[in-house]
């Protein structure tokens, strides 16, 4: 009874999951449905291209979902330090699923430059492209309230900012879905643009230009996602902004007179705290102790700080501690 207890049930991890790659799988899954048709009765490139992105958009951010689920199970004593980097190696998965898809679609803008082709049926690629923006579009939206809220960020401007200037603090997966429907967004607008030119004018190679930038821009996503989390997959430091964080809870600590040593890594979305807190002389072991307790379990408190491992000693006379953003930092 004891193991079921402390052992989360599979629905309570899927709760856990990341939203907006649910979100985004089951939107472009349908997308993926509706333009593929499109493409099919129309034969134009640049709805091809977006049906290309659409699936490949769906598959990613459901292997992400998966990686998103597993990557919440608690930390075992085979994995002793959880298992966070499980959705770095889901999200490279879906990085590989992006850049086929992203050479069939260059592909085919080049056999369009070679010999195009004029489209039919321009309302049913106009409507489903419209459909599309505003689908994307409202993933995008909510991926970047994800951002907003993963990285505690007090929103100041408009919301695009705010997400671009936070989004490499945010969870693995929420960037991957942030930077796919930015493209995915833009895609879809440009191939609105380009089945109307193709429509109106006579500039048929537009449709074949149009599908290889959608192309080149998938490229991008995958190169910007898979450094991304080959980074995370090697071990990273924390961003500056959850150092000083943790370093202003440490420093403000009672008794404690210097950081002597701090290293905090990120794994996934949750960072672990390892380092050596020097406080004043003549305190007791138990004092001390005592000390060093109250400032890891402070630090705990701290969303997304899942492991604090700290050492004492005492105050060596030297500044240990000299990041220019600690001169900001208020001692209590």
């Amino acid at each position: 009874m004891e193991q079921t207890a402390h052992k989360p049930s599979l629905w309570a991890m899927i709760k856990k999951g990341n939203t907006s790659s649910a979100t985004a799988a089951l939107g472009n899954t349908g997308l993926a449905i509706l333009k593929g048709i499109a493409a099919a009765v129309s034969g134009s490139g640049a709805m091809f291209a977006s049906a290309m992105h659409s699936v490949a958009d769906a598959v990613n951010q459901a292997f992400v979902f998966g990686g998103s689920v597993l990557a919440e199970r608690k930390p075992t004593a085979r994995f002793p330090t959880g298992f966070g980097r499980v959705i770095n190696i889901f999200c490279m998965i879906a990085v590989i699923v992006v850049t086929i898809m992203a050479y069939e679609t260059v592909l085919e803008g080049f056999h369009l430059l070679q010999h195009p082709a004029h489209a039919s049926n321009f309302w049913l690629n106009f409507a489903v492209l419209v459909v599309a923006i505003g689908v994307d579009g409202f993933v995008l939206i909510k991926a970047m309230k994800e951002i907003v809220r993963e990285t505690h960020t007090q929103q100041s401007g408009s919301l695009f900012s705010a997400a671009l200037k936070n989004v490499g603090r945010a969870a693995p997966p929420t960037r991957l879905v942030f930077y796919e429907d930015v493209v995915a967004t833009s895609g879809a607008l440009l191939a609105l643009i380009a089945v109307v030119v193709a429509e109106f004018s006579s500039f048929q190679l537009f449709d074949g230009i149009a599908t290889i930038i959608i192309g080149i821009l998938m490229v991008g996503v995958a190169f910007k996602v898979g450094y991304d989390n080959m980074v995370g997959l090697i071990g990273v430091a924390a961003p500056q902004a959850i150092e000083d964080k943790v370093a202003s809870v440490i420093l403000n600590a009672p008794d404690v007179t210097d950081i002597n040593k701090l290293r905090i890594t990120q794994e996934g979305r949750f960072y672990h705290v390892d380092g050596y807190i020097e406080l004043r002389k003549g305190l007791t072991l138990a004092v001390a102790d005592d000390i060093k307790f109250r400032v890891r379990d402070q630090l705990l408190a701290t969303p997304d700080i899942t492991d604090v491992t700290l050492g004492i000693i005492e105050d060596n006379g030297v500044r240990d501690w000299r990041r220019d953003s600690q001169a900001q930092i208020t001692r209590s």
